[in-house]
């Protein structure tokens, strides 16, 4: 029979064994709070515990090909995040407001709202815009070599180059191309009524503004007239004086008197311009009032129209008794008034006197009338009766 093993000793005994090495070890600094002193104890710990194995032996030889596996993989990944971005170019004739920034994507763009592309990334959906700012006809000028041409085309570029109807150009916007663009119709398939051979330009000059765009900052900076009352409230503070019945009052009263006294030195101010000289503002009212001589003049010439003026004097009289009217009472007093003596007309003497008796002949000479009329002689003056002889003498009188 093989001989038998030693009895393995037991964990608890070989745990208390460790402990009292460890003990022995550090006896005497064990209560220490030196760095030093603490990091010797976890050293002489480390190495009773592992029975005097390194412990880095004793570690998973997989776990440093993990560690660095993993700062690999961050390396990269930083990498892909902050890896240089190429500076962006754009075809001549796009809007480059249609294209989101490179940077912005990264989120290393620093220009804000001054970067000429797009930061809205839903843009990256839509199809590019045809640049303002750009007139198209000019790259097809660039591009259009004459190694390209074809002998029509040839002809075509000597005809308009020495030919008698060549057109001037100009640096004028084409009022075609401002109306597309205003009203939002301009696009890679807008032409020019006018044709290629429009001499206008069909671009944007750099910083001009649109008439739209004025309507929007207008609209932007307008401000309504709540806003506008509750911000001058808040500008005045909260020293203020509420307004009451006395406060109102009593400012009612100063600005009466302010006003009285500022149509006082208006009026002096007005009268020493008139007598400066500088009648300029000042109405005819007021001229006769600084100066009542007027009125009167000093002398009316052929022609002229004499104008008398007069003060109305106040009838002051206090035997003069008012009362209110009442119906009732003038029909009682009328009643009252004694009717002997006053005569009273028909109702139908208007008929009687429109009836004529026609068998009552009444004759009356030429004489009776002469007679019965009596001719005051003082109203034909002398003055008057000058020339009336000639007068009748030139009238033709028929029997």
């Amino acid at each position: 029979m093989p001989p038998k093993k030693a009895p393995a000793p037991s964990k608890k005994a070989d745990q208390k064994k460790k402990e009292k090495v460890i003990e022995d070890k550090t006896f005497g600094i064990k209560n220490k709070k030196g760095a030093k002193q603490q990091k010797f104890i976890q050293q002489v710990e480390k190495q009773v515990k592992s029975g005097g194995v390194n412990p880095r032996k004793l570690e998973d030889p997989n776990v440093k090909k993990l560690e660095k596996e993993k700062k690999l993989k961050e390396q990269k990944e930083l990498a892909l995040i902050f890896k240089p971005v190429q500076t962006q170019k754009i075809d001549k004739g796009t809007d480059p407001k249609s294209v989101v920034c490179a940077f912005f994507k990264q989120g290393q763009c620093t220009k804000g709202d001054k970067c000429k592309f797009s930061h809205d990334l839903s843009i990256e959906r839509k199809a590019e815009k045809r640049s303002l700012y750009c007139d198209m006809r000019d790259d097809d000028k660039e591009e259009d070599t004459m190694d390209k041409w074809d002998e029509d085309k040839l002809k075509e570029v000597v005809e308009k180059k020495h030919g008698g109807g060549n057109r001037p150009t100009t640096d004028i916007i084409c009022k075609h191309f401002l109306e597309a663009v205003e009203k939002a119709k301009y696009g890679w398939f807008w032409e020019c009524p006018s044709g290629q051979k429009c001499i206008y330009r069909h671009a944007l000059p750099p910083g001009f503004v649109l008439k739209k765009d004025k309507k929007k900052e207008d609209k932007k900076n307008e401000i309504s007239l709540e806003d506008l009352i509750e911000k001058e409230r808040a500008n005045l503070g909260p020293n203020q004086t509420k307004i009451t019945l006395e406060t109102f009052l009593a400012w009612k009263k100063r600005k009466l008197k302010e006003k009285e006294e500022q149509a006082i030195k208006d009026e002096e101010k007005k009268r020493n311009d008139y007598k400066a000289g500088r009648q300029i503002g000042i109405s005819g009212r007021e001229m006769f009032y600084f100066n009542p001589d007027l009125a009167t003049g000093d002398g009316i010439d052929e022609g002229d129209e004499a104008i008398s003026s007069y003060v109305r004097e106040d009838d002051d009289s206090e035997d003069v008794q008012y009362r209110e009217l009442d119906m009732e009472r003038l029909a009682f007093e009328a009643s009252e008034i004694d009717s002997n003596g006053i005569t009273v007309a028909t109702v139908d003497r208007l008929k009687v006197n429109n009836v004529t008796d026609n068998n009552k002949d009444i004759t009356v000479t030429l004489e009776e009338g002469a007679a019965a009329v009596a001719i005051n002689e003082n109203l034909f003056i002398e003055e008057d009766l000058e020339g009336l002889e000639e007068e009748l003498g030139d009238l033709d009188l028929e029997e």
